[in-house]
């Protein structure tokens, strides 16, 4: 007896849709995190590392949408000019002018866009990473590498917020 291989659209829906729950379970954690906080508190940076609450929600909408251009466009998507080191850096900080309501509104639609490439795209296709000291030289990323670095970043930086938090006022994610 020989075992098939399930159908290719099998697999795909079930890793789309797993793609899809795991990201969205750790932007919840993302979002738990900054809940009921002023815009003076999502401004604070009360641990050892320059992270505040409000800058962590934008740098994760702007990581995001760098990855989902990438996907989109390639390699020229995450090219580091000047001017995109430099939104980089200020992708960190919840300035004076922005608001957390308005940084999570934008990562609401950050999120919607990437969700819809999740359901569409091929996870297959890839795209050369372009040069940088932290990509290793002629690197290709599928699609599919892209949404769990996307996945990951997430991650990393929910459980940052959720330390900030609990420095803040004691509130905790989990536990």
């Amino acid at each position: 007896m020989t075992a098939t291989a399930a159908p290719a659209t099998s697999t795909s829906a079930r890793e789309r849709s797993d793609l899809l729950e795991t990201l969205a379970k750790h932007r919840g954690f993302l979002r738990f995190a900054v809940r009921n906080l002023t815009d003076e508190q999502a401004r604070l940076t009360p641990t050892a590392s320059e992270l505040s609450l409000g800058g962590l929600v934008k740098h994760v909408a702007a990581t995001e949408r760098g990855w989902a251009d990438f996907i989109v466009r390639g390699p020229v998507a995450q090219e580091l000019t000047p001017e995109k080191f430099a939104e980089f850096a200020a992708d960190f900080l919840l300035a004076e002018d922005e608001t957390l309501d308005g940084v999570l509104a934008r990562y609401e639609e950050v999120a919607a866009a990437t969700d819809e490439l999740i359901r569409t795209v091929d996870l297959d296709a890839d795209h050369p990473l372009p040069e940088a000291p932290w990509f290793e030289a002629g690197a290709r990323w599928s699609n599919r590498r892209a949404f769990a670095h996307i996945l990951a970043e997430t991650a990393q930086h929910a459980g940052h917020a959720d330390i900030i938090r609990e420095t803040i006022d004691g509130q905790k994610t989990m536990g």
